[in-house]
């Protein structure tokens, strides 16, 4: 099978893989998108640290069921459209045995820590595969990333009439902006690009801010008063951002980090008492958040018109990791079509 491998940092190719048919309990999926994600990017420069040599990238799929193994429901069948969970955990740390499986101590991702889904054909547990009528094939690889989002909403406790302030809006912003406005919330999304700021009010931000134009303290400060937003997710991953997160919550207020700095961050601490705020993080995403984002989809189908920056065709994916890598401020998502990987 073809396959795009990152070999070492900086270095693409074009590889082939083994053919692996689907097993006992597995289905086998024609993969038709793949989006590239931040950990891939970071993949590609050496950034990140779960990575081992030579990767194939790729979680935030989009396929077709092609073979069914034995021991699957038979709720599945040949030709259905789906989007995967693309994270392995282990069923017996303590996150799992508390039913957050998203924060496995053990937790495998496809492309990270297990070779990823660039390429023409998976197999995968039944279990991690989730069918998706009534959308467009191409925006079930929206899905994994939105639920990112969603997932940082759940764990904020976001409620209706809340004001919900997001630090950054690559896609994962994004998904944040659309899952807080969905619960009632009123938002303010943070970024330094207008185009992405234009896209946030297009999935129902009530206000943003330009960062490159403006003191965000400031403006969080005229949009709220002094009380500031009940809610801050940081979707940065940035030093300035996490502790600017601490000073713009209102008192009582909740923080959460879906980004995360890469290097270490120093902390007025004694905010962390005046203002008796929750910090929580927030990894990954669970069933019910791609539930929820499913359904959003479906309501809005317009988003992934909004929100995909360019789909580029199987042959061209190392250039566009390369054009991403040169210029990320450009793009909000990219996918790779693999329907003409064959």
């Amino acid at each position: 099978m073809k396959a795009l491998s990152i070999d070492q940092p900086g270095a693409l190719s074009f590889t082939a893989l083994p053919w692996r048919p689907a097993g006992s309990g597995e289905i086998g999926i024609r993969i038709a998108y793949i989006g590239y994600c931040g950990s891939d990017l970071n993949s590609y420069r050496g950034k990140n640290p779960l990575v081992k040599y030579p990767r194939v990238p790729g979680h935030e799929i989009s396929g077709v069921i092609e073979t069914i193994g034995a021991d699957v429901p038979e709720h599945f069948h040949v030709g259905q459209q789906v989007c995967v969970l693309p994270y392995f955990n282990c069923g017996t740390c303590n996150a799992c045995r508390m039913g957050r499986p998203n924060a496995c101590k053990h937790n495998e991702t496809l492309g990270v820590q297990r070779e990823g889904a660039l390429t023409e054909f998976i197999a995968v547990p039944h279990g991690k595969v989730i069918p998706v009528d009534g959308l467009a094939l191409r925006d079930l690889a929206l899905i994994e990333p939105l639920a990112v989002g969603f997932h940082a909403v759940r764990r904020a406790e976001v409620a209706e009439g809340e004001r919900v302030v997001v630090l950054g809006c690559g896609v994962i912003g994004l998904g944040a902006v659309l899952g807080a406005v969905t619960r009632g919330a009123r938002v303010i999304a943070v970024d330094l690009a207008a185009s992405k700021l234009a896209q946030a009010k297009a999935l129902g931000a009530e206000d943003v801010i330009d960062a490159s134009q403006i003191d965000v303290g400031d403006a969080v400060r005229a949009l709220t008063g002094d009380d500031g937003p009940q809610v801050v997710i940081e979707a940065v991953g940035a030093e300035q951002t996490f502790t600017q997160s601490i000073d713009i919550v209102a008192s009582c207020g909740r923080v959460v980090y879906v980004g995360y700095a890469k290097n270490p961050v120093t902390y007025e601490t004694r905010f962390f008492l005046m203002k008796e705020i929750d910090i929580r993080g927030s990894r990954g995403a669970q069933l019910a958040d791609f539930g929820d984002v499913i359904t959003a989809l479906k309501q809005r189908p317009e988003i992934g018109d909004l929100v995909v920056s360019r789909v580029a065709p199987f042959s061209e994916a190392a250039d566009a990791m390369r054009a991403w890598d040169a210029d990320p401020g450009a793009f909000t998502k990219i996918l790779i079509d693999m329907r003409g990987a064959v």
